[in-house]
């Protein structure tokens, strides 16, 4: 695990701290400065751009913060060791990236808030109630999709008749990502294969395992899936078959046909935004869950390198509709 200290800008944090439903008295005046410790599941592009903007929202409001940045490296029990020492050094406020994290911050940290970040069910992992509402010193951002609406235009784009799914079995966010797929190809009446994995080595094997008998590749918000994407991109790209992500940062190198979703640096920033507010003095338990639904909160971007290696047309309406395109080995933004 590695350390790394960051400051960032000036200004002093109000006089009260909300810790756990409780409030502790800060200095009177001067600049505080607090640690905050920030973990993620493993590094990839779409974690790494909301830990940036975690760090970038606290600077813009004035907050002055030194951080530990923690990475689990896709093990839970890491995950676990890392929520523990945060615990032992004394830390201000955690931030946990991903479930996995959030879940081993939530149930190590009674005493200090715990933020979470891209949770995609932040009810069914019981890190909040039904009414999503901040529990206890808990509460944060979800990243939860609208699966259905995804795989519609995918079956619409691609002519999908059976769609495979690569995920991983211990991630509670790829479980219910998995049950909100099979509802939504149930519906369409397209055939679903699925494919668990353990750990980021074994994406390659599951992919080439399964795209022989499927039209193309789903992805929803699987951490260890997305920390090995090129290689599951290499498998679809040799049998042209494509791939729609629901991560739309990791899909900026190229490779899938369509990657719908989140701005994960904005995530990162409203993030910040919620931390910041608990550090001014709001309990966690009274801010409720975040989704993110506001169009200039995602992006959605084609992939026509992709498509042309499919021999797929994308619609004109689809076309219009991308905020970035992928043409030529070069990613534009619209």
């Amino acid at each position: 695990m590695k350390k790394i200290i960051a400051s960032v800008s000036i200004l002093a944090l109000t006089a009260t701290l909300a810790v756990a439903g409780g409030k502790k008295d800060a200095p009177a005046s001067g600049p505080k400065t607090i640690k905050i410790g920030i973990s993620k599941i493993v590094a990839h592009p779409a974690l790494d751009a909301v830990e940036q903007g975690i760090q970038d929202e606290l600077a813009a409001q004035g907050v002055t913060a030194t951080f530990d940045l923690q990475n689990a490296n896709g093990d839970v029990n890491t995950a676990t060791q890392i929520a523990t020492k945060f615990k032992n050094d004394g830390d201000t406020a955690v931030v946990a990236i991903a479930t996995p994290t959030a879940v081993a911050a939530a149930n190590a940290i009674k005493d200090i808030p715990v933020v979470f970040s891209v949770v995609t069910d932040p009810v069914g992992a019981g890190l909040v109630g039904a009414d999503n509402m901040g529990k206890g010193n808990v509460t944060g951002l979800s990243d939860k999709i609208d699966v259905l609406s995804q795989v519609t235009l995918f079956a619409r784009v691609a002519k999908i008749k059976t769609l495979g799914y690569v995920y991983t079995s211990s991630e509670a966010n790829s479980a219910s990502a998995l049950a909100d797929l099979e509802a939504a190809t149930k519906k369409l009446g397209i055939k679903l294969v699925t494919q668990s994995i353990s750990n980021s080595a074994e994406v390659k094997q599951a992919t080439e395992a399964i795209i022989g008998r499927v039209d193309g590749i789903y992805l929803t918000t699987d951490n260890t899936v997305y920390s090995a994407l090129p290689a599951l991109v290499a498998v679809a790209k040799a049998a042209k078959k494509p791939v729609f992500s629901v991560d739309t940062t990791s899909a900026q190198d190229g490779g899938c046909l369509i990657a719908s979703g989140f701005d994960y640096y904005k995530a990162g920033r409203a993030t910040g935004k919620i931390l910041a507010k608990i550090l001014s003095g709001t309990a966690p338990s009274d801010i409720p869950v975040k989704y993110i639904t506001e169009p200039s909160e995602t992006d959605f971007l084609i992939d026509l390198d992709a498509a042309k290696n499919c021999g797929i047309t994308f619609p004109a309406d689809v076309l219009s509709a991308a905020t970035k395109v992928y043409e030529n080995g070069k990613l534009t933004t619209k």
